[in-house]
């Protein structure tokens, strides 16, 4: 600029020169010559008029050339001028001074040549003051004897060529300078376009002569531009006065600035030469940056894109000048945001920018920041860092018209960088790296209105950031129902946060919840409306401690669960796929859907391997306690179906074993439906020990007490694993059919035991029942009444036919057609089975064949009947023989016996029954009480009733109640003929034996 300056004030010289000597030439091809010869003699460069020259000499000495050219070599300039003219008063021909009325250059273009600073010639007369670079020294030393009306350009274009930048243009030149007088106003004004971009500036000085005098002189400037170089900065204005310094600056006190409405104080000091500098101060008592925030930039009034789509903003405006610049404003605001006592430095040195924000007092708190770039780049790249110490969360938020259910103390400390400057490009490109923290904070969970379950608070926790491309992890421990949580987070900020697709694409998030009895895991994308879709993670060790410390309820059955699996989670639906399922240590795996509706609607389909209703309703397994304490009742458990209300499902089951406790079926497949409070499993036809079973579960949960309706089928299972693993009964063996129908209800496993009614039929087939042999029992009678009857698991009653049907009510099912069918034994029988205490008391009636060594017509046993009691609990009944109806009519015992084939000739039982023997007869050791026992024989009486003169119940009338979990017997069992172990003296019946004996 500075030499097209010098080059524009020569060539007017040159021109008023040629006005003065041209009338007294004559030809004008001599004219042209000479008049190039001297103006390149004068001015030391190449001019040539190549085309017509005209004068004038009235009313003023004018000249008007065209196709003029100009080559300065050595300052690296080259001009073509389409016209130029000129005119100068008729007074300066016999004045020292120029009065210039015109000069006008139509259409230049001027291409300035940077030269390499090796190639580039020493400048002549080193001390020469145009060397500063200052072209006002030499306009005023020219105006001093000139006086210069116009000075114009139009429809200009100057060209600047570099070998290590590209080449710049600038056209539509327009241009006007006027100095009439060094003591009136100096005037300029231009415009002109770079790129797609258009300027308008005008500067004015009041006079020339103050400023040579080093005095102040007022000056003003101003600058427009469309579209705007920086967002918001459309316009500038400047006022002041100014000073020329005898250093050769320029220094302008009590100045006033205005950029886009926005006024500042101004002191600044101007440095011209090679480099001009800038030292500005700016003071300001309200800052307001929202034009500057605006991410559109402005459109042309022409309608013409706003810029260059393939070169975006830059500042290279910025880096023809050093300068140093300092802003201070009283107040800023930002949008809804405002702050004070905001201190602002930045310098420019060489193309290098470094600002940097001191202090920035808000409500909230302070902020620091600096950022630095380089402003040659055509897509400057901005590099800062950004700290605070505390930002009060809560008021923050208001500041920006937010309210957020999170206080505390928000802090930073992060470098940052981005490249452009335009909002996209900042978005696309920028990055960051630090820290950012919450201190003392709390985080209220909204629609909670328990107050100790609501808030979340923090301590302290931190969110680390290495880089917008890697995730940010935000860790710490929180503190919630005044228990610790730990929380681990990770999110691709640079994906979601920056690129502004919260809503849409959602968060891609990792989150790891670890608390004292739960913990979560989420791998997915969660976006703002309430959606998440991802594998989720989710265990407690007590789902129904954990809801309840939640202050919910509705899973009172369930203790372990365990959930791994793909989610997608909607606001009113959630689906999940591959997911693994464990409740109560259930473990399963498969698919479905969750609608949050009223009722909840929830449709799957299930695999197990092993499905165990007993543990997934958290009830005590049936099995046995073998060694629990004598008197000890089976546990009673709580039944809530109450849940069931709320839900409609339908769940499709595959089991390769589904059941109860140990009884199992399998594999079946089959479907679970709950529908207004009743829930419905139907089993189809399924292997079931060896058979098969049909059943149907139905369980209420409309009423308070909740009910169970079940109705089975069993044909061909083996009964004696089946009745070992349903009760613990292992004395009964055989293929079992059976059917079920039965229906119950109670809030409790123990009442519902005693509320169960209904009907059940039992057949079993080439079995045997274990613990005693009843053709061995006949065989051993003397045997028996000597040494007492001992249960033994080795010996066993066979048959091939066993059946009886049952009515069961109030948890007691009772039968009076007990059928057994033997190789040796028929036997009836009756009795009760109490399926709440788990106990049994049945009397069976054997009668034996007419060979003991094979099959045969059966033989009457009456008046000598041995029957066989069975009674006690489940797990550990009694088996024995009843031996009490062997005395009641001795001498038809002793005919019976022997027609059995029992060698009765060798004992001396006739002595003993008639009193023939020494020990006296048997009815005096009885004392009269088998004549009582003779006198009722429609009361029967077991031995030791005979003996100790009592009377007993029949078995259906009172069940013998055993402890469900008593061991097996080992020792002798009671019964008639049955030796006790004691260290008493000895009874009438041991007496009876030791004489049986004697």
């Amino acid at each position: 600029m500075r030499r097209f300056i010098l080059s524009l004030l020569g060539v007017a010289a040159l021109t008023v020169t040629a006005i003065a000597i041209l009338p007294s030439l004559i030809s004008s091809d001599w004219v042209r010559s000479e008049l190039g010869r001297q103006l390149s003699a004068a001015t030391g460069s190449s001019i040539a008029f190549n085309g017509p020259v005209n004068l004038s000499a009235f009313p003023y000495l004018a000249v008007v050339a065209e196709d003029v050219t100009l080559s300065a070599e050595a300052e690296g300039i080259t001009a073509e001028f389409a016209e130029v003219s000129g005119s100068v008063a008729l007074s300066s021909l016999w004045s020292d001074r120029l009065h210039i009325k015109q000069i006008a250059l139509d259409r230049p273009v001027i291409v300035l040549e940077e030269k390499a600073p090796g190639d580039a010639p020493p400048a002549p007369g080193g001390g020469d003051e145009t060397g500063s670079g200052d072209p006002l020294p030499a306009l005023v030393a020219f105006l001093e004897r000139s006086a210069i009306e116009s000075v114009s350009i139009t429809s200009g274009t100057f060209i600047r060529r570099s070998a290590a930048n590209p080449e710049e243009v600038v056209s539509d030149v327009e241009l006007t300078l006027s100095a009439p007088d060094i003591d009136d106003e100096f005037s300029f004004s231009a415009s002109a376009r770079m790129g797609e971009r258009s300027y308008e500036t005008s500067f004015t000085i009041s006079t020339l002569r103050s400023l040579l005098e080093r005095q102040p002189a007022d000056v003003t400037l101003a600058v427009e531009a469309d579209p705007a170089p920086v967002p918001g900065l459309t316009n500038l204005e400047a006022s002041g006065q100014v000073t020329l310094n005898a250093t050769g600056s320029y220094q302008i006190r009590g100045g006033e600035v205005e950029a886009s409405e926005q006024a500042f104080g101004l002191n600044a000091l101007f440095v011209p030469g090679e480099r001009a500098r800038f030292l500005v101060d700016l003071e300001a008592d309200r800052l307001d940056l929202t034009p500057f925030m605006d991410a559109e930039p402005e459109t042309s009034q022409s309608g013409a894109p706003a810029a260059d789509a393939a070169k975006p903003a830059n500042l290279q405006f910025l880096a023809g000048f050093d300068a140093d610049m300092s802003i201070n404003a009283a107040a800023l605001v930002l949008g809804e945001i405002s702050a004070t006592d905001v201190s602002f430095s930045a310098a420019l040195k060489d193309g290098e920018l470094a600002a940097e924000l001191g202090h920035l007092g808000i409500e909230a708190g302070s902020l620091a920041a600096s950022v630095a770039t380089d402003v040659r780049a055509d897509d400057p790249v901005f590099r800062g860092h950004l700290a605070s110490k505390g930002l009060d969360i809560a008021k923050l938020s208001a500041l920006a018209g937010q309210t957020v259910p999170l206080s505390g103390a928000l802090t930073i400390d992060a470098g940052f960088a981005f490249r452009g400057l335009d909002a996209e490009a900042i978005r696309k490109t920028a990055d960051v790296t630090g820290t950012v923290g919450l201190r003392d904070a709390a985080y209220t969970l909204p629609g909670i209105a328990d107050e100790t379950m609501r808030e979340v608070k923090a301590k302290k926790i931190t969110a680390r950031i290495e880089s917008l491309a890697k995730p940010v992890r935000l860790a710490g421990r929180l503190e919630w129902r005044n228990k610790p949580v730990d929380v681990d987070l990770q999110i691709p900020a640079a994906d979601t946060i920056l690129a502004g697709n919260l809503a849409a694409e959602g968060i891609p998030l990792k989150l790891q919840v670890k608390m004292p009895d739960a913990s979560l895991s989420l791998d997915g994308k969660a976006a703002l409306p309430g959606t998440y879709a991802g594998k989720l993670g989710f265990s407690t060790a007590d789902l129904s401690a954990f809801l309840a410390g939640l202050g919910q309820s509705g899973a009172e059955s369930i203790g372990p669960l365990a959930f791994n699996g793909h989610v997608d989670a909607g606001t009113t639906t959630v689906s999940f796929q591959k997911t693994t399922i464990s409740v109560n240590g259930v473990e399963g795996a498969g698919s479905g859907s969750v609608e949050f509706a009223t009722p909840l609607k929830i449709t799957t389909a299930l695999n197990f391997d092993e499905l165990d209703l007993a543990r997934l309703a958290e009830a005590p397994s049936p099995a046995p306690q073998a060694k629990a304490a004598k008197g000890a009742e089976p546990a009673d458990v709580p039944l809530d179906l109450s849940s069931l209300r709320s839900i409609d499902a339908t769940v499709q089951l595959n089991a390769k074993r589904l059941g109860y406790g140990k009884v199992f079926a399998g594999p079946v497949a089959t479907s679970l439906v709950v529908s207004d409070g009743v829930a419905s499993l139907t089993l189809p036809e399924s292997p079931f020990y060896g058979g098969h079973v049909v059943a149907s579960l139905k369980a209420d949960g409309t009423q308070p007490e909740p009910s169970i309706a079940l109705q089975a089928s069993i044909s061909g299972a083996s009964a004696a694993p089946l009745l070992t693993d349903m009760a613990g009964f292992k004395y009964l063996e055989g293929a079992l059919k059976a059917r079920f129908d039965v229906t119950g209800a109670g809030g409790t496993t123990r009442k519902l035991a005693k509320s169960l009614q209904g009907t059940a039929d039992v057949a079993f087939s080439d079995g045997a029942i274990r613990g005693i042999d009843i053709a061995d029992v006949y065989n051993n009678l003397v045997s028996l009444m000597s040494s007492g009857f001992k249960q033994d698991g080795g010996k066993a009653t066979t048959f091939t036919e066993l059946a009886a049907s049952f009515v069961i009510e109030g948890g007691v099912a009772r039968t009076e057609d007990i059928k057994l069918v033997g190789p040796l034994v028929r036997m009836s029988g009756n009795g009760a089975a109490d399926l709440a205490e788990r106990t049994l008391n049945f009397r069976l009636e054997p009668r034996l064949v007419a060979s003991l060594q094979g099959q045969g017509a059966e033989i009457s046993t009456d008046g000598i009947g041995v029957p066989v009691v069975v009674e006690g609990s489940f797990a550990a009944p009694r088996i024995y023989p009843d031996l009490s109806d062997l005395l009641k009519n001795p001498d038809a015992a002793l005919a019976k016996l022997k027609g059995f084939g029992l060698p009765i000739d060798k004992l001396p039982l006739g002595d003993l029954v008639n009193g023939g023997g020494a020990g006296g007869s048997v009815k005096d050791l009885l004392g009269g009480a088998l004549n009582k026992a003779l006198e009722r024989e429609e009361q029967q009486l077991s031995i030791e009733e005979i003996i100790g003169g009592g009377t007993a119940p029949k078995p259906d009338k009172a069940a013998v109640e055993i402890p469900a979990n008593e061991e097996p017997a080992t020792a002798e069992q009671p019964g008639v003929g049955t030796e006790m172990p004691g260290d008493e003296a000895d009874s009438p019946m041991e007496s009876l034996f030791k004489k049986l004996l004697r």
